[in-house]
């Protein structure tokens, strides 16, 4: 028995050494000798006039994350129920320090609803979802995570590859180092966690600084998510999401479909679907499905509600956006 006992532990211990010489491998792998890499800073010195020998040290000290591939294979969007899903954003801290962030930045945040027409509390709901409203910007290194999907994560390669040249050339254009900037284990980056493609795109100067700075100023972040949800189809004054009933026969192969609402709420009705509240029923929709604590509920996205999936591709994403927003709206009503 004691033999067994002493072969065991001994196996074990061989086990978990294994383990962390393979943890170990994998934080000091890098990128100096991957083909991916060599073909990429290619093109980066060809098409962009990239300093190669820069390029080459730069990926020298870029490492491999395992944890970002696991984290990529299993979000919590794609893979928990509503149910659960809702219980990660809807609390009373997120909901408080929303509110506290309202106030600090008030002028801000009217001045971007002034100007985009996106509703205040929609800015500062994503802001809290995204990151605590700044305090949970992300702990990987964009480099890493950039990296790790451009060249190794085959499913979205050339995805995240597109992207490694967006951070590059951000950085050169703000002249920050690549090798420090922190993010996401996907790469997204700062107070609204953009991608360097969207931060390139649709980052605003909003205090006139000279800089579309969403890294650490507020300013700028409420300016660019305003902006961002203006440029993917925010409409002034319409509403986002509302519930809905539905007939026996509903056509339950339309829910839960993220493509642009095609179909209006006549038509929608036609399929078994009717707003709990009297709309227009030229407004187009999408119908989704979702497993709440109390059972199933049905709702009515409207196109500001597909906008939001634009920021992040998932209904449950929206929903939960949608609902912090309604609840800081509410307490900053009753005068919280």
């Amino acid at each position: 028995m004691k033999l067994l006992v002493k072969t065991g532990l001994i196996a074990l211990f061989i086990t978990l050494l294994a383990g962390v010489s393979q943890v170990s491998a994998e934080s000091e792998k890098n990128y100096s000798d991957n083909a991916g890499a060599q073909a990429f800073i290619e093109r980066m010195v060809v098409q962009h006039g990239a300093d190669r020998a820069a390029l080459q040290k730069l990926f020298a000290g870029a490492h491999y994350k395992q944890s970002i591939i696991d984290a990529m294979t299993r979000p919590a969007e794609k893979v928990k129920l509503w149910k659960d899903y809702r219980q990660i954003f809807i609390t009373e801290k997120r909901l408080r320090q929303g509110l506290q962030f309202w106030r600090e930045q008030r002028p801000w945040l009217e001045k971007a609803e002034a100007e985009y027409g996106v509703p205040i509390e929609y800015v500062v709901a994503i802001i809290g979802v995204e990151t605590y409203y700044g305090r949970y910007a992300g702990n990987y290194r964009v480099l890493d995570a950039l990296s790790t999907l451009a060249f190794d994560y085959p499913a979205r390669s050339a995805f995240f590859t597109k992207e490694l040249e967006h951070f590059l050339l951000l950085s050169k254009e703000q002249k920050l180092e690549p090798s420090e900037l922190k993010g996401s284990y996907a790469g997204a980056m700062g107070y609204g966690q953009f991608m360097p493609s969207s931060y390139r795109a649709y980052a605003v100067d909003f205090n006139g600084d000279g800089v579309a700075d969403i890294w650490a100023d507020p300013a700028d972040a409420i300016g660019s998510v305003a902006n961002y949800f203006v440029r993917h189809g925010w409409q002034r004054g319409e509403g986002v999401v509302v519930g809905a009933s539905i007939a026996a026969d509903y056509n339950s192969e339309l829910v839960n479909k993220l493509v642009k609402p095609k179909l209006t709420l006549a038509q929608l009705a036609e399929q078994g679907f009717t707003p709990l509240v009297n709309m227009s029923p030229e407004l187009k929709a999408i119908p989704l499905r979702l497993q709440g604590q109390a059972g199933v509920e049905f709702w009515l996205g409207l196109q500001n509600y597909y906008t939001i999936t634009r920021y992040n591709h998932s209904f449950r994403y929206a929903m939960a956006v949608v609902q912090l927003a309604e609840q800081i709206a509410e307490a900053r009503a009753r005068g919280e």
